[in-house]
C-alpha cells in the first residue's frame, strides 16, 4: 500500500530555557522523548530546526542598554550621531534605540517612507500619490509630513512610531530632529557620523556613505560585535537580530551555532543510528500579503545548519507534468509515466521547463520559514520543529 502522507510537521513542546543550559542535551531528550510518546519513528534525512531564541538564552547571551550606550560613545564620542533606516518595532528596535540615545548628544533619526525595510508602513503609498511626493526624491521634516499626512498610528500595534521614536531618545536627555528620505546621502547633510540601522541593504548603505564623504560609518552589526564590560555580543551580527528581554535589555542573536548543530547531529546518530538535519532558525523569509510586513528582522534566516541543508530544492513540477509531456495519459498510466520521470531527472534542473513555478530558494530560507510558521512567536511552547519526509517526492 502506498503512502497517503507526504511531509509531517511536529512542533515539540520542551522545557524554559535558562543561561547556561546544555542545548544539545535539551533538543535530544526533547526529540527522543517526543518520538516515544507520539510513536513515531528516528529517519536518516529527518530534520530538527531549534529557534534561536532558546540558543541564545542557553548561552546566556544578553547586553543592557548602558552596555550599548557605552559602545555607541566610544565609536561616535560628542558627536551628533545620523540613525538612519531603522525598523519600526518596540520588540526590534525600541530598546537598541535607547541605548544609542544614551550614548549620544544629539540624534538625527532619518526614517525611510513610506515603510521601512520589513514593510511596516508610516503612511499608505497611495497617499503619497495623492499628495504628489515622490518618495525617491523627496526629503521631508517632521513638521512637513505632519501637515502632509497628520499623526498615523500602525494599523497592528496601535503606535505612532515617529512620536514613539523620538519620546525614546528625548527621554535619555538626547537632543532629537526627525527627518524623512531613503537616500543615504541625505543623513550627509546634517552630520557626517552615522549609525545605519537597515539590516538586509546594510553593506551598499555603508558603501554609499563612506564614498561620499561620511567621517565616521557604522552598522548595527557593529554594535556589540565584541562584549562591552562582560555584555552578551554577536561578532558577526552585532545588536541585528536582538529583541527585547526586560525594560532595560536585549537578548542578542546567538553565537558560534555551528558546533551546536553539529553536536546535535552526532548525538542523535549515536542514539539511533540515523542522520537527522540539524537547524538554527530565526525569522523566517515570507511577506504578508494584508500587512505588507516582510518577516525576516533577523539578519539571516538560519545562523547555522548541518551540511545535509546546503543548497536549494531539484523538483520538477507534477502539474506541468500531467499538463504537458503526459497529457494524453490518465489514471496509472500517468501515474508511472510521472514516477519515471522523477527518478530520471537531471541532478541540475535550473532553466528545464518541467521545473518552472518550483521555488527557487534556499532549502534553509524554506525550512526556516515552515519551522517559524510552526512555532509562532507566541505561547505555543514549540520551540523545536521535527520535520519528516520533506525531501520524499512522489516516487517515495
Amino acid at each position: 500500500m502506498s503512502r497517503a502522507v507526504g511531509t509531517v510537521v511536529r512542533g515539540l513542546r520542551g522545557p524554559i530555557i535558562n543561561q547556561g543550559d546544555s542545548i544539545e542535551e535539551i533538543v535530544v531528550d526533547t526529540v527522543l522523548n517526543a518520538a516515544k510518546s507520539e510513536g513515531f519513528s528516528i529517519e536518516d534525512r529527518d530534520i530538527v530546526t531549534i529557534t534561536e531564541s532558546i540558543v541564545a538564552r542557553a548561552q546566556g547571551n544578553y547586553a543592557t542598554i548602558d552596555h550599548i550606550a557605552t559602545d555607541i560613545n566610544e565609536k561616535f564620542g560628542e558627536e551628533t550621531v545620523g540613525v538612519i533606516f531603522p525598523i519600526l518595532s518596540r520588540n526590534r528596535f525600541a530598546n537598541c534605540l535607547r541605548g544609542i540615545a544614551k550614548g549620544a548628544k544629539k540624534v538625527i533619526l532619518m526614517l525611510s517612507y513610506p515603510a521601512d525595510e520589513v514593510g511596516n508602513h508610516l503612511v499608505d503609498i497611495d497617499e503619497l500619490d495623492v499628495k504628489g511626493i515622490n518618495p525617491w526624491t523627496d526629503v521631508l521634516s517632521e513638521d512637513q509630513f505632519r501637515e502632509h499626512f497628520g499623526y498615523k498610528k500602525h494599523p497592528f500595534t496601535g503606535v505612532d512610531y515617529i512620536e514613539y521614536y523620538k519620546s525614546l531618545i528625548e527621554a535619555e536627555g538626547t537632543t532629537c530632529e526627525v527627518i524623512f528620505s531613503n537616500n543615504p546621502k541625505t543623513i550627509l547633510e546634517y552630520t557626517k557620523y552615522v549609525l545605519t540601522c537597515d539590516i538586509h541593504s546594510r553593506f551598499r548603505t555603508k558603501r554609499i556613505l563612506t564614498n561620499n564623504g561620511a567621517e565616521k560609518v557604522f552598522g548595527l552589526d557593529d554594535i556589540l560585535s565584541k562584549s562591552i564590560n562582560g555584555s552578551g555580543f554577536n561578532e558577526a551580527y552585532g545588536l541585528l537580530g536582538s529583541n527585547k528581554a526586560t525594560e532595560e535589555s536585549v537578548k542578542l542573536f546567538p553565537n558560534n551555532c555551528q558546533p551546536i548543530v553539529d553536536r546535535i547531529q552526532e548525538k542523535l546518530k549515536e542514539l539511533t543510528g540515523k542522520t537527522v538535519e540539524v537547524m538554527v532558525y530565526g525569522d523566517g523569509a515570507f511577506k504578508d500579503p494584508v500587512g505588507k510586513i516582510w518577516e525576516l528582522a533577523d539578519p539571516v534566516v538560519s545562523p547555522a545548519y548541518t551540511e545535509g541543508l546546503s543548497g536549494t530544492p531539484n523538483e520538477v513540477k507534477l502539474k506541468y507534468l500531467a499538463d504537458n509531456n503526459f497529457s494524453h495519459l490518465r489514471g496509472e498510466e500517468l501515474q508511472q509515466a510521472i514516477t519515471e520521470f522523477i527518478q530520471n531527472k537531471n541532478d541540475d534542473l535550473v532553466g528545464e521547463m518541467e521545473a518552472q513555478g518550483t521555488t527557487p530558494r534556499r532549502l534553509t530560507d524554506l525550512i526556516g520559514s515552515l519551522s517559524d510558521l510552526t512555532s509562532g512567536s507566541g505561547d505555543k511552547g514549540t520551540p523545536m520543529i521535527y520535520i519528516q519526509g520533506y525531501f520524499d517526492n512522489y516516487t517515495k
